[in-house]
This record gives structure tokens, sequence and C-alpha cells, in this order.
């Protein structure tokens, strides 16, 4: 896809260039050229502001702008070129230029939107990377969501793409979680035990208790902790594989935790570090105050092996392995990380919970005492998520009911089962990572226009009933004469051509809830279209309804790649 700022900056560029060589503006280094759509579509639909130039040429602004358009060369995209003080450059597509990108959208489908500012690199998501121990929760769905969307975006700018989900069945909960259903499934033979309060609660676990025993019987008795673990996890993955699933989310790598102890990676990593003389053994760290000190020789702490990751700016050291030799979960995640930018990836993210943002910048640390550059790593940290009603008796929202099936937690099955796998990829989406979400489970099934699933799919369909009268009437858009299209369709077509920019954003500032922002605004632009820019009406004349029907034939196509862009269906009916 033609990036038309990109463009313009460049013969900018080119012009300024120029300006310096003819000896009419002074040499000095040419900064960033900002080229955007200006704030009133009165301007145009391209603007610089020369006025960030006026303290390099030390010049006036608006005489800047004059040298600048005196040497632009020719673009083809462009009608007019316009100076507006106090310094702006105002540009205006050409409606030909326009009109042309119709046929080339249909033509090239989804290659019209490609990007290649990604091309030749490559790109992990690791996201998800939930404990096998229970089912896909709320706060997992939309850690699934957001990582699924920025692949599909990754993809778009060109990336070679591979979703990962970090496998973490090692550690104390996979021990609690093997523990729970044996109690579990000895109840089931009618053992009279009492069920720890720290254990996983969930009915799931009694279920699937009540499934080994009319499978095996008491022939599991003998079993130990390790066996039930064992069974559980492979349960509880398949599980949660098809929750993803439902949603149109499948990932390419599952990349097993135990496998960093099996291989001795953590070991070696904590080699490495400790010959780069960042670890040491103490019974506190190294900055500890008068009162920590007196606290862990009361509790008669034995020492342990920390990591001085002060020296890059944390706030105090950490520790990697405890003194009874057990590697904390800060070891294999740095570890992890290490084999991840070993692996080649130009760009590593990863999506987590707001509760993991000091963990994650002391791995970028342990990167950093390796040796290697984290520089690859990047984060986007989501905040909470409830799914909330209405409650018209309080005038207030409230969270809905827990799962009876989960015991303590929503479920993405929940959410799937009271709106909708669309109604979840957008809703999901549709807010800043940074945002605390309340999934109002009754509003997003509305099938009104107030509803920004119905809004956006709906254009989609529209088109799509179009095309099916159009079939049905035998009525073709074969050499379509798209000068009769009108400034509507044109406003269209110009808004669309924003959308490369959208993908370029939304990808270097990993925020992939842009393109959802994107699709809603397309859609209110559309919608109006639709009422007013009729095809198949009899007072429409034959060459312009031609016309139109190939107008709507690409809007049907942007839309479908931005539900996709989106991980969502383009239903040919509502």
């Amino acid at each position: 896809m033609n990036q038309l700022n990109h463009e313009l900056e460049r013969s900018i560029r080119a012009a300024l260039q120029a300006a310096q060589a003819d000896g009419d503006l002074p040499d000095f280094s040419i900064p960033a050229i900002p080229v955007s759509p200006p704030k009133r579509a009165s301007q145009g639909d391209l603007s610089f502001p020369a006025m960030g130039l006026a303290r390099f040429a030390r010049m006036k602004p608006l005489d800047i702008a004059n040298l600048i358009v005196e040497r632009m060369p020719a673009l083809d995209f462009l009608e007019t070129i316009e100076v507006a003080p106090p310094g702006f450059i105002n540009c205006t597509l050409s409606e030909t230029y326009l009109k042309r990108q119709i046929d080339g959208i249909i033509a090239e489908g989804e290659d019209y939107f490609r990007l290649d500012i990604g091309a030749g690199k490559k790109a992990q998501v690791e996201f998800v990377s939930a404990n096998p121990s229970g089912p896909i929760t709320i706060g997992h769905t939309r850690n699934a969501v957001v990582g699924d969307a920025m692949a599909r975006l990754l993809e778009a700018a060109g990336y070679e793409v591979q979703r990962e989900y970090y496998y973490n069945n090692a550690g104390n909960q996979m021990i609690v979680l093997g523990k729970s259903l044996m109690l579990r499934y000895q109840q089931q033979l009618g053992d009279d035990i009492q069920f720890p309060a720290d254990y996983y609660q969930g009915e799931y676990l009694i279920e699937a208790a009540a499934d080994l025993a009319r499978e095996y019987g008491d022939k599991l008795r003998h079993k130990d902790w390790t066996f039930f673990k064992d069974m559980a996890e492979a349960r509880m993955f398949a599980w949660i594989n098809r929750s993803l699933a439902s949603i149109d989310i499948q990932h390419d790598d599952f990349y097993n935790e135990t496998s960093l102890f099996e291989s001795e990676q953590i070991w070696q990593v904590l080699d490495t570090m400790r010959g780069n003389g960042h670890i040491y053994q103490a019974t506190h760290w190294e900055g500890a105050d008068a009162a920590e000190i007196a606290d862990t020789e009361a509790k008669g702490y034995e020492p342990a092996t920390w990591f001085r990751s002060t020296a890059f700016g944390d706030e105090k050291d950490r520790v990697m392995v405890k003194s009874d030799g057990a590697p904390t979960y800060t070891l294999p995640d740095i570890a992890y990380h290490r084999d991840k930018l070993e692996r080649g990836f130009d760009i590593a993210v990863n999506v987590l919970g707001t509760d993991h943002f000091s963990q994650a910048q002391v791995v970028k640390y342990g990167v950093q005492a390796l040796g290697l550059d984290p520089a690859p790593i990047h984060v986007i940290f989501l905040q909470m998520v409830r799914a909330v009603r209405w409650n018209a008796e309080r005038g207030e929202y409230e969270a809905v009911k827990q799962s009876k099936r989960a015991g303590d937690f929503d479920t993405l099955d929940d959410l799937v089962a009271m709106t909708s796998a669309d109604a979840v990829r957008y809703h999901m989406l549709a807010r800043s990572p940074n945002s605390q979400l309340d999934f109002d489970v009754d509003q997003v099934v509305k099938q009104s226009n107030e509803n920004p699933v119905y809004y956006i799919q709906n254009a989609y369909v529209r088109c799509a009933g179009i095309f099916r009268e159009a079939d049905e009437r035998d009525f073709s858009d074969d050499g379509a004469d798209l000068s009769l299209l009108g400034d509507a369709e044109l406003r269209f077509i110009r808004k669309t051509l924003e959308l490369g920019n959208v993908i370029e954003q939304a990808v270097s500032n990993y925020e992939p809830h842009k393109i959802a922002f994107f699709a809603q605004e397309l859609a209110a632009i559309f919608h109006p279209i639709y009422d007013q820019v009729r095809v198949l009406h009899s007072e429409v004349p034959p060459d312009v309804a031609k016309a139109r029907l190939r107008f709507y034939r690409a809007a049907a196509v942007v839309f479908y790649h931005l539900l996709r862009l989106m991980g969502m269906s383009a239903p040919e009916r509502m």
C-alpha cells in the first residue's frame, strides 16, 4: 500500500535539500518531516507545518513553506498544493487518483493494504501463556485478543510472525493442581477427605475426577500426585485450546517451561550472570538497611542467590535462587527471554497484566546482565477487565455472577455463550490496554448502531446485500466509469487511504486497539453514504449504478480486511 504521507515527506525533504543546494536555505540537518491529515477538511487531505523548521533556518515559516513548494516535484496523487499562514503546506488529493484506487483495491484485495516496513524481519508475539491449571478466564481473554490482534497487524506490516504460548507447567501451582485432582478423585471413590481451602476449588476439577472414576474405577488409588498432575494438565490445556479456537486464535508454538530445567538452561544463565559479576550469595541484598538486616537475622534466613539488578536501574536486588536451592520464577523467565533473542526475532512482544510490570523490568535487566541487548523486547501491559450488566433496581453496573462451572472466575466460554465470538473479540480490543475495561454483556449483543460490532459488520453486510440484488438482476459493474462517482464516495476512499498509517502506528507503538477505532470511524463515514448513494434504484441511470456498484465492491474489500485484522467474521447477512 502506498503511504501517501511518506511519499509527500520524501518530496518535501528533497525540496529542502534543493533549496539548501541553491543557497536559499542555510545548511542544517533536516529533522523529521511530519505529514498528517489536517484538523479541518477544508484545509485539504495532507498537511505539513513548516513552523518546526524556523529555528533551524532562522527564517519565517511562511517563507520556508514557499521555498519548499517552489521546488517540490509533481506528484500524481495530488490535485493542489497550497501555502497557508503561518507556514502550512496543505495538499489535496487528486480525484482521478482516488477513483483509480477503487480498481486497485478490488484487484489486489487484502494485499492492497499490506506494508513492507517489516519485510525480511521476524516478529514474535507471546500471549495468553496462562498456567494450565484451569480454563481461560476473562482476564486471559483480553490478553488473547490483544496478542492475536498485534500479531495480525505485524503480519499486515510485512513481518514474518510467530505466535507463541509460554507453557508454564513447572512450579508449585502445578503441584497443587495435581494434588487437588488426586483428592477430588478419592472423594469420588467415597473417601471422607477434607479438601484444603488453598487447593483449586473449581467445579471443573470435580468433573474431571468424576470422569476418571467412571473410566478407571478405583484402579488409580496407588497413583501419586504427579500422575494426576499430568492428567489435569492435559485436560486443562485441551480446554484452553478449544476456548481459544472458539474466537479464532491459534498459536504456532508452545514453549514448555520445563524444557528450561531439563536442558539446564536456567543454571547456564545463572553461571553466565555470575561470570559477568552480577550474582552474589547473601542472607539479604547489598542495599538493605539496618531494619531489613535485623529482620533477616531474626528470622534466621540462610544465604540465597541474588541478582545485582540495581546495577541496571532496579529499586532493589532480586533473589534468583532461594536458600533451599529452588529457583524463583525470575530465573526461568530470564532464560526464556535469552532463548527468544537467540532465535533471531527482530521484535519480541509480550502481552502481560500490569501486575507483571516489575517482573518484566527485572527480566530486561537480566538480559542485559547476560550481555545481550533487550531492545527487541516490547511489553503490552493490560489493565483489569470484568464482565458487567446494568442493574436497573440499583441504577448501576454490577459484575456478572461468577461462573458455576469455573468456580471462582468467569471464563472465555461464558463470555462467548452470553454474547458471541465477534463481540468478545471487538470489545476486548476496542479500549487502550492502559484502560480498565468493563465488558457490558447486554450492550455487546444489541442489534443496533449503538453496538459497534453490529455497526461495523453491518457495513459489510450492506455491501453483500447490494451484490446479491445485482446478481439477481444480472447487473454487473464490469467496465464501470468511475468518473461518475461523487464526493461522498471519494470521502470514503480518502479515509480508507489512512489505513496504512493506522497499521504503521499500531505496530510502531504496540497499540493494536487503534485498528478498532479506525474501523468504527470508517463505518461512521460509510453508513450515511449507503443511505444516500443508491445503486439499483429506478431513478439511478445504469452507468451511474454501475460505477456505484464498483465502489461498493471496493468498500466490501476494505471492511472484510478490517474485520479480519481484528479477528472477526464478515457475515453476508445479519
